[in-house]
């Protein structure tokens, strides 16, 4: 025979806020220290949600305070639903670009910013003139909701604890140097690159020449820590660098660089791109908007290296 559960009522955030504190703290004092109440007030709260329950969630000792099982059980449920419901706040003050025009804040490494997303934001602008889009360059891994962040574009393998996780772009690696470069080196093998200044780290270039059967020191003349500086170190002709074909398709469109070779490779460790956003706010207009523009884009620059082979 089934039987009902049942209706529980509907329990005060501030009871909740009351019992959280004391459950996490397991102290009448300190609870009411934390949430700049009184000692008393603490206590009818907790009372008044017990009495609501029909059950305590205590055991109480003189002035001392324990958890019972019950109380253990609640409190693990206040807390989730308490983050929940910060993670909610955090993505509605994120969502609100304020008057008529909508505005999405992207955070993303300096070198996609400028070797792939810049040149871009004239058609994203063309394309969506109501969503204001407001970039933040940096190499830091910052906390989204806490920042104010609806989106970023980050490097790595993921997930990324609490947000939703697509990935953008896998995109190889290619050699390119400036197009006098190129000239020199022309009907030369692949291996007369080794007589050239390498750009970038020796690691990723021995895996580079590690299919010719080149197997020997490299010292490169210089490193980076942005992959948009040895770019463009390369376009200046002080090297040649072994590049995302993402980040250098452009400037093989604009012929600034050249492939010196028609190999590409995908390096063990590479990191992929990745977009990544609180899952709150996946439906969210100006975030769905940004989301399929990115991978449209990507496929356009995707064709254009191809072509620029």
């Amino acid at each position: 025979m089934l039987t009902s559960v049942p209706r529980l009522p509907r329990l005060p955030l501030q009871n909740l806020t009351a019992f959280r504190a004391a459950g996490r703290l397991q102290n009448l004092r300190a609870a009411a220290d934390e949430l700049s109440l009184t000692h008393s007030a603490v206590s009818q709260q907790i009372r008044g949600l017990e009495e609501q329950l029909g059950f305590p969630l205590f055991h109480r000792h003189g002035r001392r305070i324990r958890l019972n099982p019950a109380g253990e059980a609640l409190l693990g449920g206040v807390e989730r639903a308490m983050v929940e419901l910060d993670e909610a706040v955090h993505c509605a003050v994120a969502a609100h670009g304020g008057g008529d025009e909508a505005r999405l804040r992207l955070t993303t490494l300096p070198s996609f910013a400028q070797r792939w997303l810049m040149p871009r934001i004239a058609r994203w602008h063309e394309r969506f003139p109501g969503i204001a889009l407001e970039l933040h360059a940096t190499p830091e891994l910052l906390d989204l909701q806490r920042e104010g962040f609806h989106a970023a574009v980050r490097q790595g393998r993921g997930p990324w604890p609490g947000l939703a996780n697509e990935v953008l772009s896998d995109a190889p690696f290619c050699v390119v140097g400036a197009p006098a470069t190129a000239r020199r080196l022309a009907d030369l093998p692949e291996s007369a690159l080794l007589d050239e200044p390498l750009l970038g780290d020796a690691e990723v270039w021995i895996q580079w020449f590690a299919p010719l059967g080149i197997r020997r020191r490299l010292v490169p003349v210089a490193s980076f820590n942005d992959a948009g500086l040895m770019l463009q170190a390369a376009e200046q002709g002080l090297g040649i660098a072994l590049a995302r074909e993402l980040l250098a398709a452009d400037a093989l469109a604009d012929k600034r660089l050249v492939r010196l070779s028609p190999r590409t490779i995908v390096l063990e460790d590479a990191y992929s791109y990745h977009l990544v956003y609180p899952p709150q706010l996946r439906d969210w207009p100006p975030l769905a908007a940004l989301r399929t523009w990115l991978f449209e884009e990507n496929e356009r620059a995707r064709l254009s290296a191809q072509r620029a082979l």
